[in-house]
């Protein structure tokens, strides 16, 4: 086995800077006369997109990470977790952009759905279950975004004042967790903390997450993050990517000649590469054995699902007896247009997505499943597609490629292995045999230079975005022109969009040619659904966000459902008492219809199997498994937490470590649903509870009718003599307990069983439970009460124990 150092002293400084500086937008270059391949790395974290679009070869898409947070299954995690070290390794990738464990400070955080929870502890357990589901396939993980990466507005340069016991009880633990099971890379924010930019912050980079915490992996920069040569070689960060706009490379070599920066800190950075290298087997000496690809990416996706989806509301509509039924109403957009996956880098392509209606339909072959639009949220028009359109190919410098509908998007690599520099257009050309005549809506969306024809006419003919506007706009903000023709049915219509590009730009590409048919308007649209679900046995409405609405790139505004969501539900209900709401939202929106409806059903962006995993669910194939991870509020104005805007470059953290239901503790109002809330099928009993300190066993019995699945969770609640030691510093004032929580997630476990079965299970509840952040971790000595409970908000049994 080779020795790193020995690599180390063989490469020249201009061969050890090109390991730390990005080749290309998604690589590392090689090296092969010490036997060292290209690294290539990925998006996650609910799929591996590769290096670039690539028709032929889709990707597996899971659910969301809040979904997967939502089970509180560290091995489904874990599952999930070596389906995407599979995929990493069949797609020829080295390192995983994910997972994200950045918290849910405020519900509007624009990815919110890509992080796990408000809680710490849960978010660090399902993110260790995944690293190690990743890296057991010898793919490394990237645990992202190193700190304070809770909001999108301004992220590339705000400053987040983030107090010193917050960061490190709540904000850095789940980064400390990972790093303690072993991931190996950590991805560094665009944001600043307490006064210096993530990608040079020496202090969390270095001395605490490298020195303190002993990591050995790589810190890899956010895409263009790292801005200062100097500042950022020095501040920690290992890697600087992509090659475009990069501080190091030849800057670094001048940097290094004239003593600004020291070659051993450079040494260092290109051991933890070569470590990385051998771990994942792209180092001559360090082949290592493979694990076998057997994981079946549609059941993975499937059972995360089914875990995931949280029954927060059921009069006893739930589950479905398919036998009693002869008419389902089937009512929302997004009941075929599925979301299933969060705008922004965790896009990927699967092979199929199978919606609500394909998967009521398949599973109800005697039944009329009927469908209405009802309300369609979409701000801008879905790709044409169907059976009035002829195939369609995207052509692109002559080389064609097909595609299921009239869209295409790349980061990265072009299709077809093309070359970047030579691509400046795309077209694509169809033709339309509308089968009803009137007047159709055609779009143009994306970014670029465009120009649309429609039988031979010019439509139009420019740019959506002014001059000037950056890449990363482009791709998170793309712009919509629509037009409206009309057409004969049975008539083909010849339609062709050409895109054109400046020479070298061709690194990121989003296109898609929406539309529309002849239809009702709004009020027309609502009063279909509503005449539909009254005739029907039951309705089931699907609810939801858009791409515009939750994304990285951008923050939310509101906390409200888009567009007459809202009332299309209520005059639902109003018609028809049996109806079910899907909510498909990776983050909590209001819901002020919830105690007018039979059932609420929260399934977040369900991944490619959505349809197939909701039909189970509704019609009890399949036990609701989920539990909230995140607390979901009445009304918005009543979250502990809600800016994202900041001041003068700045937000500060003000609240400190009453984030999540630690916040909402304080306070008057409480939420819809709180954390840990989720029903379930069947009804379970907590018979004992015993703790050591160390641990707690719990024993609990299913009670009901039909075997399930229960989440026990144990909370801490200190009682007032857990007072911190002397010498602390800062101290508390004299006599006064430290301001904690009222209570606080100390561990969990997920037990299922058959009815009437007694299960017992025991739970660790770790030494750091007891412990605060006073100028290093104290343990608090005292009394606790140990409280085991199906949700926060519903205990079931506790006991004192003294520390």
């Amino acid at each position: 086995m080779t020795d790193l150092d020995d690599l180390v002293r063989q490469l020249s400084l201009e061969e050890k800077v090109s390991l730390l500086t990005g080749q290309d937008f998604w690589s590392l270059p090689a090296i092969p006369r010490i036997g060292l391949r290209s690294l290539v790395m990925s998006d996650g974290p609910v799929g591996v997109r590769g290096t670039g679009y690539a028709p032929d070869d889709p990707s597996v898409a899971l659910p969301s990470p809040t979904a997967l947070a939502a089970t509180w299954d560290v091995a489904l995690a874990r599952r999930a977790g070596r389906l995407l070290g599979q995929e990493s390794r069949r797609k020829g990738v080295h390192l995983l952009l994910g997972p994200t464990v950045n918290l849910h400070r405020t519900p509007l955080g624009g990815r919110h759905f890509e992080c796990y929870s408000e809680d710490p502890l849960l978010t660090g357990e399902i993110a260790v279950g995944f690293v190690h589901g990743v890296q057991e396939h010898n793919v490394g993980t990237t645990v992202k975004h190193l700190v304070g990466n809770d909001f999108e507005t301004d992220r590339m340069s705000v400053d987040v004042r983030i107090p010193e016991r917050a960061l490190r009880e709540l904000y850095l633990a789940p980064f400390e967790r990972a790093a303690d099971a072993g991931g190996w890379g950590v991805m560094s924010a665009y944001n600043g903390v307490n006064g210096a930019p993530m990608a040079a912050n020496g202090r969390i980079q270095d001395e605490i997450l490298k020195r303190e915490w002993g990591f050995d992996g790589v810190v890899v920069s956010d895409w263009r993050a790292a801005r200062d040569t100097v500042a950022s070689a020095l501040g920690g960060l290992d890697i600087a990517m992509p090659a475009m706009d990069n501080p190091w490379g030849p800057a670094l070599v001048e940097a290094v000649r004239s003593g600004l920066v020291p070659e051993d800190v450079i040494d260092d950075k290109v051991r933890r590469v070569l470590r990385l290298a051998a771990r994942t087997g792209a180092l001559d000496g360090y082949d290592l054995p493979a694990e076998p690809l057997d994981d079946d990416g549609d059941a993975v996706a499937h059972a995360v699902a089914v875990g995931s989806f949280v029954l927060a509301r059921n009069d006893g509509a739930l589950p479905l007896e398919s036998g009693a039924l002869s008419r389902v109403a089937v009512i929302g957009a997004l009941a075929t247009d599925a979301r299933v996956l969060g705008g922004g880098s965790a896009q990927v392509t699967p092979r199929h997505v199978i919606s609500p209606l394909d998967g009521l339909r398949a599973v109800l072959p005697g039944v009329d499943v009927a469908y209405a639009t009802g309300a369609d949220p979409r701000p801008f028009l879905p790709a044409a597609q169907g059976p009035d359109w002829a195939p369609f190919r995207f052509t692109i410098e002559e080389n064609a490629f097909p595609v299921e509908a009239a869209s295409i998007r790349w980061i990265g690599d072009p299709p077809g292995g093309l070359d970047v520099a030579g691509i400046t257009s795309l077209e694509l050309r169809t033709e339309i045999t509308p089968s009803e005549s009137g007047e159709h809506v055609l779009a143009i969306s994306g970014f670029g230079a465009f120009e649309l024809a429609v039988g031979g006419e010019k439509l139009y003919q420019g740019s959506l975005h002014p001059p000037g506007t950056g890449r990363a706009d482009l791709l998170l903000h793309p712009r919509e022109e629509r037009f409206t023709v009309t057409l004969e049915a049975g008539v083909p219509v010849p339609v062709v969009l050409r895109q054109s590009f400046e020479p070298g730009t061709a690194h990121s590409v989003s296109t898609t040619l929406g539309h529309r048919p002849p239809g009702p308007d709004d009020d027309g649209l609502i009063a279909e659904a509503v005449a539909l679900a009254a005739g029907s046995d039951v309705a089931v409405i699907v609810v939801g966000t858009t791409e515009q609405v939750e994304s990285e790139g951008f923050d939310r505004t509101s906390l409200a459902l888009p567009g007459r969501q809202d009332e299309l539900v209520a005059r639902v209900a109003a018609a028809n008492p049996r109806t079910i709401v899907v909510v498909n939202a990776g983050s909590p929106v209001l819901l002020p219809w919830a105690d007018e409806v039979a059932a609420v059903l929260l399934t977040w962006f369900p991944g490619q199997e959505a349809g197939a995993a909701l039909a189970d669910v509704l019609l009890g194939v399949a036990e609701p498994g989920g539990r909230l991870p995140t607390t979901w509020p009445r009304r918005e104005e009543d979250c502990p937490v809600l800016e994202v805007r900041p001041a003068d470059g700045a937000l500060p953290y003000d609240e400190g470590i009453f984030i999540g239901y630690r916040g909402w503790s304080r306070q008057a109002a409480d939420p819809l649903f709180a954390f840990g809330h989720g029903l379930g099928y069947t009804e379970w009993s907590y018979d004992h509870l015993a703790c050591s300190g160390s641990e707690a066993r719990v024993t609990v019995t299913n009670t009901g009718w039909r075997a399930g699945r229960e989440v026990v969770q144990v909370y801490l609640s200190p009682g007032t003599d857990s007072l911190p030691s002397d010498g602390g510093s800062p101290a508390p004032d004299p006599g006064s307990p430290v301001e904690r929580p009222e209570r606080w997630l100390a561990g969990f476990a997920t037990v299922d069983a058959e009815p009437g079965e007694s299960v017992t299970v025991t739970i660790p509840i770790p030494q750091r439970a007891y412990q605060v952040w006073n100028d290093g971790w104290q343990t608090l000595p005292g009394t606790y009460t140990v409280i085991a409970a199906h949700a926060l908000d519903d205990p079931r049994r506790s006991v004192e124990i003294t520390v």
